[in-house]
């Protein structure tokens, strides 16, 4: 026990607040722009839905080191998008920060993209139909009355969003390497502590995250229970 005490006094806390600052500004930008993007590929047609739809689902699928294989030759210093970037705009993706939020919204994405529109869909039209009648401009519509109806499931999306982006490791790995202090997560600190043969900081490092997100699940779990108190169960 006094081993453990020992190594939690001193251990380097920086994985930590690294992906807790990644996850929130990988959930901010999912959070408006799967909203954007479930509203869009709504009014889609039925060929361009299909197609739009498995596009931005398919970060989902893929495995992260795939993903991260992607984003790396798109954003490499080699490749025209990024020297661009690092040339006109004094940019960095690969091995910086902002290549972590890169790679954690791409992998958290579609959560956040395929909640939103699930809810949105869930949405009675009669309310979309009553918001005309009254006048109200289709942004006013869905602003005030489709978000706030969906408002369960986007917030479901957001939870997990935020849990993805947490635990990101392959795409992470792939575009924005472990540099201590500046990239490594714990996921990275984790493997990386792994290799080393430590399998007790391992463990504790496991244990933190492990808590994070059962914290993050039993929330999404409540906020649920709360919006369905009205409803009668079984």
């Amino acid at each position: 026990m006094q081993e453990i005490w020992d190594i939690l006094k001193s251990l380097d806390y920086s994985p930590l607040w690294i992906s807790l600052k990644t996850g929130l500004v990988a959930t901010v930008l999912c959070f408006f722009l799967g909203i954007w993007a479930a509203r869009r590929v709504m009014r889609m047609g039925k060929r361009a839905k299909a197609f739009t739809d498995g596009l931005l689902t398919l970060p989902m699928v893929l495995p992260p080191t795939v993903a991260g294989f992607f984003l790396l030759l798109i954003f490499s210093l080699r490749r025209p998008i990024g020297s661009f970037l690092y040339q006109e705009l004094s940019i960095k993706v690969v091995q910086t920060w902002l290549g972590c939020i890169l790679a954690a919204s791409v992998i958290a994405f579609p959560l956040m993209y395929r909640n939103a529109r699930a809810a949105f869909e869930q949405v009675d039209i009669e309310l979309i139909y009553a918001g005309r009648t009254l006048g109200m401009s289709e942004r006013a519509i869905f602003w005030r009355v489709v978000l706030p109806s969906a408002g369960p499931g986007v917030v479901s999306g957001t939870i997990l969003t935020f849990a993805r982006a947490l635990g990101e490791y392959g795409a992470t790995s792939m575009l924005a390497g472990n540099i201590a202090g500046k990239t490594g997560t714990i996921s990275q600190r984790i493997a990386m502590v792994i290799q080393n043969g430590d399998y007790l900081t391992a463990g504790l490092w496991v244990l933190i995250i492990l808590l994070i997100s059962f914290g993050i699940v039993v929330l999404m779990n409540l906020f649920a229970d709360s919006k369905m108190k009205n409803i009668k169960k079984w």
